[in-house]
């Protein structure tokens, strides 16, 4: 899959300032809220697949003995080096190509599936290779049924919720999901779905998000109450999550 890895490494300088934006932030934040009640004290082993530049390993590390990093690039791997993660292992690997030293007790997915050329086939790898007996799987994928995405609807900017726009197809998108063809694809493979939703209502696009953020408009308060306004309205969030078990 030596094309592969080469379509990985064009997508880094998309990637490459990720975290300057702050609603970037602010979400993956919130996936680590909403994963760690999951987490057992004194942590345990995790994978995370695809790494990005390192701020959710850097998270994730935080609450777990050890992880072991995934990435097709060693540019995005060398990147999260710099961030000196002590517990961190690194493997430069395409996922349907990766062996496992361990099981782990934990796997993270955040913003992966929608990037794989086969879902399926790297869902039943994770379940058959990857993870541990009692070990959790933690998914997150963007909402095809966003809010954002509907208003863009109605705006003319896409004809259907499931296309891919402009910002999609420059992050390496192949696929959008809502709750039912992403409930489909973990059950599919496998799993158990033990808790499910949304995260953050998401009336507008990330960078008008990001300039609402950064101008003060949208205080702690509001992105407080967007966030609990999501758990009322998963179907209109930004993000969808899964935690799941083998079954």
């Amino acid at each position: 899959m030596t094309n592969e890895k080469e379509f990985i490494d064009s997508l880094v300088p998309e990637y490459i300032t990720s975290d300057i934006s702050s609603q970037t932030r602010y979400m993956r934040d919130l996936m680590i809220r909403t994963f760690k009640p999951y987490i057992r004290v004194g942590g345990g082993c995790a994978l995370e697949l695809g790494s990005e530049i390192g701020y959710m390993s850097e998270r994730i590390a935080e609450l777990v003995c050890q992880i072991d990093i995934v990435d097709g690039s060693e540019d995005f791997l060398e990147k999260v080096k710099t961030r000196n993660i002590l517990n961190a292992n690194y493997y430069c690997s395409l996922f349907e190509e990766f062996v496992a030293p361990i099981k782990y007790d934990y796997v993270f997915m955040s913003h992966v599936l929608e990037h794989l050329v086969d879902d399926h086939f790297v869902l039943s790898k994770v379940k058959d290779e990857f993870l541990a007996k009692k070990g959790y799987l933690f998914i997150t994928v963007p909402n095809a049924r966003a809010l954002s995405r509907q208003l863009a609807r109605h705006m003319g900017m896409i004809s259907s919720l499931y296309d891919l726009t402009p910002n999609d197809i420059r992050g390496g998108h192949r696929r959008v999901y809502d709750r039912v063809t992403l409930n489909r694809a973990i059950e599919h493979a496998g799993f158990e779905i033990i808790a499910q939703g949304g995260l953050f209502f998401k009336p507008f696009s990330d960078f008008q998000l990001d300039q609402l953020i950064d101008s003060k408009f949208l205080k702690t308060e509001h992105q407080e109450g967007l966030y609990r306004l999501g758990q009322e309205y998963p179907d209109m969030c930004g993000d969808l999550y899964a935690v799941c078990k083998s079954q």
